[in-house]
């Protein structure tokens, strides 16, 4: 018997919070951003989509998105830290979902400067740093409207009649459909050993080689050199920020798309499999 997911058209069972299966696409889902704006709008301009930078009727800036007809924008999480332009980038994902023109998911980063935003003790590395300085140059307001964004992401997103899933870091098909804390972290974080390797990083079960799910699953979370396909599933986080490219994926053309980084604005990534983040 074939596995699947516990929601479907016939078994309507997907928690409300992640259940868009309305939304039928086509998609361009676009993963680890990273205040990698210049490069986000470059990939969005060779996908058709065009950019514009706006001002509300208050003179607060904005940015939106207007996608080729028929096509809707997805984001997979991590627009922030680490990156030059942390603020544009969350002004753009904040405008797709005003606008109704995307959808977006969170990172395991969004979710700690979430965390940060609320006040709760989190541990200050080099990729928050980043994104703390910058939004501490805007108006108090604009962390305002971040944190109101931020709170109100699903965990991850059940689209096209469930047949595509989009988590930033993946999601095994036992938690598939489910809005729980043990769901929310696997989105999040992946599936983890509890131990670290000799160079202090998470040990990561690569859930991947053994998932056998009809959902073709879409995430990002630890960079690749160029996307990595395995089974029903993709990785499309090519690491833009540590000097790799920005990727899109095309559904149901399944086709990528990607764009150089345009210069290496953090050095410490690494291309080995190993995740690169500090987040958690």
């Amino acid at each position: 018997m074939s596995e699947r997911l516990a929601g479907t058209e016939a078994n309507p069972t997907i928690a409300p919070a992640v259940d868009f299966r309305r939304f039928h696409g086509p998609f361009d889902i676009i993963g680890d951003i990273h205040g990698c704006y210049d490069e986000l709008r470059a990939l969005l301009g060779d996908l058709g989509y065009r950019v514009s930078e706006e001002r509300e009727a208050d003179g607060e800036p904005a940015i939106r998105v207007a996608p080729p007809e028929g096509r809707m924008l997805v984001l997979l999480g991590d627009l922030v830290d680490r990156g030059p332009l942390v603020v544009p980038t969350l002004r753009l994902a904040m405008g797709v979902l005003r606008d109704g023109t995307g959808l977006c998911a969170p990172g395991n980063h969004d979710d700690k400067l979430r965390r940060w935003l609320l006040g709760r003790p989190v541990h200050i590395a080099h990729g928050l740093r980043t994104s703390i300085d910058q939004l501490e140059a805007e108006p108090p307001a604009f962390c305002d409207r971040t944190l109101a964004f931020l709170q109100g992401l699903p965990p991850y997103l059940v689209l096209d009649r469930g047949r595509l899933i989009c988590a930033h870091a993946g999601l095994p098909l036992a938690a598939q459909g489910r809005d729980d804390r043990r769901a929310r972290d696997l989105a999040l974080f992946g599936v983890a050993t509890g131990e670290r390797d000799e160079a202090g990083y998470p040990v990561r079960i690569r859930w991947a080689e053994t998932y056998r799910g009809e959902a073709f699953v879409v995430y990002g979370h630890t960079p690749v050199r160029r996307p990595e396909w395995i089974g029903n599933t993709v990785n499309i986080d090519t690491g833009c920020v540590f000097g790799g490219s920005l990727t899109a994926l095309r559904w149901p053309e399944r086709e990528t798309v990607s764009i150089p980084a345009f210069r290496v604005y953090d050095p410490s990534g690494r291309f080995d499999g190993r995740p690169t983040d500090d987040a958690s």
